[in-house]
């Protein structure tokens, strides 16, 4: 009997000892439980809003219907128990003065949480600033050929004159000094090491030269048969050009420049409408002689700085008949692309690409090159358009062995992977032509 009013008495203890505690805890409101972070949902609204420039271009419109608009943007992205009040403030001389305001509080409510954020007027200019090209510590000339007194081919729907004044347009705001080479004497000089203009930032030396004329390369009266200087430029014994192409091999050696061949098969013919105004490319255009696959190995071996011989060996690949495939941007070109605002297709028929390590007849390891700045993916170590730059660091080639019509921007692109030049923004304001937005948040309800 004992035993059952003692289990009663500590089991009435118990009851006693639970209502007190209950009665004394205070529990959190749910909001305390499972709070919202409205600093990031206040900013994450704002940003999502402006994503599309709507923000923006709200903030500075006198239109009722779209300050509707954003009232209807607002509730629809956030939570029915969260009052709001955006407004907007116009920035005049570091004073911020209301210009309109959006909420859906009825009443008097003590917001939690702002956020601010600065909008511009559609009306506000941007311009980029081109980091000019450089190496060795001095600016960068680019000379692009031009010359009257050449024909292009593999170059179908366009002259290479054309073609120069498009890359002149693409390329130059990228270079100190940008000049167009207007003969073929104006481009002997630069083989003599001389300058062209009176201009006194153009430098010879480290230049870029951009070959518009396809497949062809122009040559200098002085170098054809019969020419002062013929023994630099043709081969007697095999009747050939690829001499000349040797000489040029040379000379990008000691000038250390950058020579871009825009589409085809590199120095494949020569061309001077005067001197060989008689001799035609057998499809009916004059003035260009055919020097074929000895006219690129030549080449090779004066950038390689070895003595001249001739070799007719074929070195390109068809990639699109040998694979049947297309060549595909690589990763960095599309990143390129996208920075520098030069958009050539990504996918391209490519049948003179030229072989790299792991490919027959390798150029790279035969003539001390290193691939680099590839545009496309290799196949099978054979490179549609990338930058072969000797491994002495004198001299270079950047070809593009696309199949015609040139894309030249696709030449563009691949000497802006190489450089990597800045894009800088500057942006044009104007008083007015930024405000102040601050949104407020108060969560209600959970008391």
């Amino acid at each position: 009997m004992m035993r059952t009013i003692e289990a009663g008495i500590v089991i009435l203890i118990i009851l006693i000892a639970f209502v007190a505690v209950s009665y004394l805890i205070v529990l959190p409101s749910p909001r305390e439980v499972s709070p919202h972070n409205l600093r990031a949902l206040a900013l994450t609204i704002l940003k999502n809003l402006d994503s599309n420039g709507f923000l923006s271009e709200v903030s500075f419109s006198e239109s009722a219907d779209s300050w509707n608009e954003l009232q209807i943007a607002l509730s629809a992205s956030l939570p029915p128990n969260i009052a709001y009040n955006l407004t907007v403030y116009e920035i005049v001389g570091g004073y911020y003065i209301p210009k309109k305001s959006v909420s859906n509080v009825i009443g008097r409510v003590s917001f939690t949480e702002s956020i601010s954020y600065i909008v511009s007027s559609p009306a506000v200019t941007y311009r980029t600033v081109a980091q000019k090209i450089s190496e060795n510590g001095k600016n960068l000339t680019l000379y692009i050929l031009n010359c009257w007194d050449a024909n292009g081919w593999w170059i179908t729907g366009y002259t290479a004159q054309t073609l120069a004044l498009d890359l002149y347009n693409l390329l130059s705001s990228y270079f100190e000094t940008t000049i167009l080479v207007n003969s073929t004497s104006q481009f002997r000089d630069l083989l003599d090491g001389k300058n062209i203009t009176s201009n006194s930032e153009e430098s010879v030396q480290d230049a870029v030269i951009i070959n518009t004329f396809g497949e062809a390369v122009p040559i200098p009266q002085e170098y054809c048969q019969g020419g002062p200087r013929q023994n630099e430029g043709y081969d007697f014994y095999r009747r050939s050009y690829a001499r000349f192409c040797y000489t040029l091999g040379k000379k990008v050696r000691q000038f250390n420049w950058k020579w871009v061949s825009i589409v085809g098969y590199p120095l494949y013919y020569v061309t001077n409408t005067i001197s060989l105004y008689s001799s035609q490319n057998n499809y009916g255009i004059y003035g260009i002689e055919r020097v074929g696959p000895a006219g690129l190995n030549a080449f090779l071996r004066g950038l390689n700085n070895e003595n001249y011989a001739y070799d007719s060996t074929w070195i390109t690949e068809d990639i699109t008949e040998s694979y049947g495939q297309l060549v595909h941007f690589t990763s960095e070109a599309y990143y390129r692309s996208n920075y520098y605002g030069i958009y050539p297709a990504p996918y391209q028929s490519a049948s003179r690409a030229l072989p790299g390590l792991g490919a027959p007849n390798d150029i790279a390891s035969r003539y001390n090159l290193m691939v680099e700045a590839e545009v496309f993916e290799p196949v099978d170590g054979y490179y549609a358009a990338a930058t072969f730059r000797h491994n002495s660091g004198r001299g270079a080639l950047v070809a593009i062995g696309l199949t015609r019509t040139p894309d030249i921007r696709v030449a563009a692109l691949a000497l802006l992977m190489y450089y990597r030049p800045e894009i800088y923004k500057k942006t044009f304001t104007a008083p007015g032509k930024s405000r102040l937005v601050v949104l407020q948040l108060a969560e209600l309800g959970g008391m």
